[in-house]
C-alpha cells in the first residue's frame, strides 16, 4: 500500500527546475482547460499533480507505480517501450517528461502513444539537448553528451540515460509514426553553450557556405539549450 505525502513532500525526479520550465512551455501552447492528459513516466507525481490543479482530467502511469504519492489518483504500471493498457483514442495530450532518454524502443513508444491519442491530439516530451555546444565539447572531449554518462552494465532498472537522440532522428520517428514535426523550445540557456558559441560563430559561418549543408541543428537555440521541449501533432 503506498504511503501517501502531502504535496510539499512529493519530490520530482528531474533536474531542478525541469517542471516549471516544461509548464511554462505547456501552457505557451494556449492549451484548454479540461483535457484528459495521460503523464508517462509519472514518478512521485509532482507534475501531474500540477496539472490537475491547473484543471486537467489527470492518468499517471510509470514503470514503478509504487512510487506514486498523488491521493486519489491512479498510477498504472506501464512499460513504453510495449503496449499501453488503453483503448485507442483515450487521450487529448500525452505528456513524457525526461522518460525518452531511459529507453531503446522509441519506434513502440510512438506507435503506442499516437494510437492511444485522440484524433488531433498532441505528445509532448523533454529530454537533454544533446546538441548544445557544451554538449558537442563534451562529446568531443569525453565521448559522451550532456547528460549522458558510462553506462553500468547489467543494470536494467530503467533509470539510466542510454539514448541519446537529436531533433532530426525525433522528427523522423513522429513521422514515421503518424506525427507531425515537432515544435520545440527550450527551457534556458546555457552560460557555457553561450561563451563556446561566441567562439564557433566564424566556423559556424564557414560551414554555412558549404553547399548542401544542412543547417538544421545549427539552430541557436539547439546550440545554447539545456532541456529540448517537443510538441507533436496527430495527423
Amino acid at each position: 500500500m503506498n504511503m501517501e505525502k502531502t504535496p510539499e513532500e512529493i519530490n520530482p525526479l528531474t533536474m531542478p527546475g525541469v517542471h516549471s520550465s516544461f509548464l511554462k512551455f505547456f501552457k505557451g501552447r494556449s492549451e484548454p482547460g479540461g483535457l484528459k492528459i495521460l503523464d508517462v513516466g509519472a514518478g512521485e507525481g509532482a507534475l501531474t499533480q500540477r496539472l490537475q490543479a491547473l484543471g486537467y482530467h489527470m492518468q499517471a502511469c510509470d514503470l514503478f507505480p509504487d512510487h506514486f504519492k498523488i491521493p486519489g489518483l491512479t498510477c498504472d504500471k506501464v512499460d513504453v517501450t510495449s503496449s499501453f493498457p488503453y483503448p485507442d483514442n483515450s487521450f487529448d495530450r500525452v505528456i513524457a517528461v525526461e522518460v525518452t532518454e531511459h529507453i531503446l524502443d522509441h519506434e513502440t513508444f510512438f506507435s503506442e502513444i499516437h494510437r492511444i491519442l485522440k484524433p488531433g491530439g498532441k505528445l509532448y516530451v523533454s529530454t537533454p539537448n544533446i546538441l548544445s555546444m557544451k554538449s558537442r565539447i563534451r562529446f568531443l572531449f569525453r565521448g559522451f553528451p550532456f547528460a549522458f554518462n558510462p553506462l553500468e552494465m547489467h543494470n536494467y532498472n530503467g533509470m539510466q540515460h542510454i539514448a541519446s537522440l537529436s531533433l532530426d532522428q525525433y522528427n523522423y520517428l513522429a513521422i514515421k509514426h503518424g506525427f507531425g514535426q515537432a515544435e520545440y523550445d527550450i527551457d534556458r540557456e546555457q552560460r557555457t553553450s553561450r561563451c563556446l558559441h561566441i567562439l564557433y560563430l566564424p566556423l559556424m559561418f564557414i560551414t554555412q557556405l558549404i553547399r548542401g549543408y544542412s543547417t538544421i541543428h545549427m539552430q541557436k537555440k539547439l546550440l545554447l539549450g539545456r532541456l529540448l521541449f517537443m510538441v507533436f501533432h496527430k495527423q
